[in-house]
């Protein structure tokens, strides 16, 4: 799993909260929402990560921002608690912790699926189908296209890369002709 011991033990305890009040995805998606607003703005999170200015500076600067997304009070908490505890640096690692907990839960798995051409619409249900048979969850599949592929997929479900692609297939033939010379 993604993360650090310490982002772990933040997403399974805001997690269980969430459980707790059947907010589960609710809160994911706050989190994700305050996140991206960290990600888009280097100044912000460079201002949180500066030990010269001071917590209750930043904790008011937190508020501010939470008060403009209007988030729940659980995560609006949980962000100043970061804030307190000067872990919010590791806000990423804690939402992608958080991810895996849910989609454990909620028997989900992300699947990004690669093409080199646009898939139709039964193909790509089919596939879908076929790897919610295959994994025994349900399936949230992105799909990209990348014309370097030359053809056939990859699918990458978790950890696991599953690579099927033409240019993948000559690499292999390649390197068989190599170790042949």
């Amino acid at each position: 799993m993604i993360g650090s011991d310490i982002a772990k033990r933040y997403a399974k305890a805001l997690f269980e909260i969430a459980r707790e009040e059947e907010k589960i995805e609710a809160i994911y998606n706050e989190l994700k929402s305050f996140s991206s607003v960290l990600e888009e703005n280097e100044n912000l999170r460079e201002f949180f990560a500066n030990p010269v200015f001071d917590q209750s500076d930043k904790k008011v600067v937190i508020t501010e921002i939470l008060e403009k997304i209007s988030v729940s009070a659980i995560t609006s908490n949980f962000l100043k608690l970061l804030v307190d505890k000067k872990r919010i640096d590791i806000l990423s690692e804690i939402e992608l912790c958080y991810e895996k907990y849910m989609d454990d839960a909620l028997n989900k798995a992300r699947v990004s699926l690669k093409t080199a051409f646009p898939l139709s619409d039964a193909l790509s249900e089919k596939i879908q189908k076929h790897l919610e048979s295959l994994t025994g969850k349900n399936v949230e599949m992105v799909i990209d296209e990348d014309p370097s592929l030359l053809g056939g997929v990859v699918i990458g479900i978790g950890d696991t890369l599953y690579d099927g692609s033409v240019k993948a297939q000559l690499r292999s033939i390649r390197e068989l002709i190599r170790e042949e010379m």
